[in-house]
């Protein structure tokens, strides 16, 4: 069963208060809060056997390796990949975004198009961007309604031989939209094209069967998962992560160096050069188990039953305007007439309310809306009707006194 207050003693933030306010965090967008189960996996790290990964004989680095091989047989298994090297661990989704568009770069030709999504977080528009600028490949735009959510006809209308990519959140960060990956999936891989979903702001919400959706590609950041910063994952097709080029060189990745030549290693290590996040690593996979130990289910039941209180009780404030009314997670993106989001955030913090302000890292979906940004209340399963009762009160004394 849903125990919300049993849930609650597992994350320690959520006892500590802010402006002498009891903390109300509704930033999970950004980043969600962390469980101790993972805070302890990452002191044992470091207090019992501290040590680099793949390269010693001893005991705490057999140890360390062992405990890092297992967290990504804990990602595979999640995400459903066929085998677990085609699960790269990486610094979090930017990063895994970075070494597809790198690797492109020497697979792309002038004239080739890319289409990226009008919902998409910058991470996921300027790494394309600067891949065209270099190869002389054309960008092109899926467009978004006034809902928040794609046009889809005309998705379809872009699709076309020259189309070699398509890049797509699974869920839009600024205002919770939930893509229809599977049909961009499906309609991309007509024409021949290849698809990276953005999976950031989807996995903490929904649970992705990268094998059942046939995507090629598809990212995620363990920050947003309960998990550490500085971790996250790459997924793709064996035979297409084959086909890319290393995004850096240097200690791991390689099988052979001489002066003269350089051979590279296989998956997954050709692109995990150096020494990477090893508690980081761990704790991801430990983040994986808590999350399903609550399971998707219940998160999603839990979440959806704030989305739609949350929704409700905002849209009684006189001149407040929600963004995205699309079919979404559990973000409420909004903005109160006559009033900057950066003012409203402001005060909101002064009465221990943590909300995001600003246009998200998505400054075509704020300028597609004419504003300077929103007001974002992003929810967990560990938040409570009761917190967004005292959302609703503040938002209510910021207009008060702002207005």
């Amino acid at each position: 069963m849903f125990n919300i207050e049993k849930i609650r003693e597992d994350f320690p933030i959520l006892k500590r208060e802010v402006h002498g306010k009891p903390l109300v965090y509704f930033d999970n967008g950004a980043t969600s809060q962390t469980p101790q189960v993972v805070i302890d996996a990452i002191v044992d790290y470091y207090s019992n056997y501290n040590a680099n990964i793949h390269r010693g004989v001893h005991t705490l680095s057999q140890e360390a390796t062992d405990k890092y091989e297992e967290a990504r047989i804990k990602v595979q298994k999640h995400f459903n990949a066929k085998n677990s090297y085609e699960i790269i661990l990486t610094a979090g989704t930017t990063h895994s975004i970075n070494i597809v568009a790198s690797g492109y770069a020497s697979i792309l030709k002038e004239g080739d198009e890319v289409l990226v999504s009008a919902l998409e977080h910058h991470s996921n528009i300027v790494p394309w961007q600067m891949l065209c600028e270099k190869v002389g490949a054309v960008l092109k735009v899926i467009p978004m309604d006034n809902d928040g959510a794609l046009k889809m006809d005309a998705f379809h209308e872009l699709l076309n031989s020259n189309t070699k990519l398509v890049f797509c959140n699974h869920v839009s960060n600024a205002l919770g939209t939930i893509n229809p990956i599977k049909e961009i999936i499906d309609a991309a891989h007509k024409v021949g094209a290849k698809v990276l979903i953005d999976g950031a702001q989807a996995c903490p919400h929904i649970k992705p069967d990268v094998q059942e959706l046939d995507v090629d590609y598809y990212v995620a950041s363990a920050h947003k998962m309960c998990g550490p910063t500085g971790v996250g994952l790459l997924y793709g097709k064996e035979e297409l992560l084959n086909e890319l080029p290393p995004y850096q060189g240097g200690g791991e990745m390689i099988e052979t160096v001489t002066f003269e030549k350089t051979t590279y290693a296989g998956l997954p290590h050709k692109f995990e050069a150096g020494t990477p996040n090893i508690c980081g690593g761990i704790a991801f996979g430990v983040a994986i188990d808590y999350m399903n130990s609550i399971g998707f289910d219940a998160i999603a039941k839990q979440e959806n039953e704030l989305l739609e209180y949350g929704t409700q009780e905002l849209e009684k404030i006189e001149g407040l305007k929600i963004y995205g009314t699309s079919h979404k997670t559990s973000v409420i993106s909004f903005n109160i007439e006559g009033v900057h989001p950066y003012d409203v955030g402001t005060i909101l913090d002064k009465l221990g309310i943590a909300v995001r302000t600003g246009h998200h890292c998505a400054q075509p979906i704020m300028d597609f809306f004419c504003i300077p940004g929103t007001i974002r209340a992003s929810f967990a399963f560990y938040n409570t009707k009761e917190e967004i009762d005292q959302l609703v009160g503040a938002v209510k004394k910021a207009q008060m006194m702002l207005v």
